[in-house]
């Protein structure tokens, strides 16, 4: 199964959830922009709309949705706008991209419950919206923490 998050900049995120049993496969890319297959560059001008986010190729018999939820909502400020850390623009913002009504549903459902728990001063702002298409980013970026022994 597939899942798809944006959390800041996509080498943390990549990380994150390359490093969860379960998680069979991961890639850094693009989605929810107007441009068809955009590079780094155009992304970083805040001008095409998309995000820097993770595709995530899951066993749901090893790991549930549920639980990837838990790893994006505890690993990244979810109230920050178009922000993670120093990283400021669209392409930083939060969002969950879902594949199919029941991730819908998953995700609405926990943003709701994390929004009403208090754990955070200001309201959520992460968007939930169906998963448009994702372009790969380019090679570089791919397991950029890994392959720079940051990992």
């Amino acid at each position: 199964m597939k899942a798809t998050f944006a959390a800041g900049c996509f080498w943390h995120v990549e990380d994150l959830f390359r490093k969860a049993k379960g998680v069979k496969s991961t890639r850094a890319g693009y989605i929810g922009g107007k441009l068809t297959n955009p590079t780094y560059e155009e992304v970083c001008t805040d001008n095409t709309g998309h995000a820097e986010a993770v595709e995530v190729d899951f066993d749901p018999n090893e790991i549930s949705y549920e639980e990837l939820l838990d790893l994006f909502w505890n690993n990244h400020n979810p109230t920050s706008l178009n922000r993670q850390g120093p990283d400021v623009g669209i392409q930083y913002r939060s969002s969950i991209f879902f594949h199919d009504e029941s991730q819908k549903q998953a995700a609405q459902k926990s943003k709701e419950s994390l929004d009403s728990s208090g754990k955070f001063a200001k309201k959520i702002v992460t968007e939930i919206v169906s998963s448009p298409e994702f372009y790969n980013a380019e090679e570089y970026h791919q397991k950029y923490f890994q392959k720079h022994g940051l990992s």
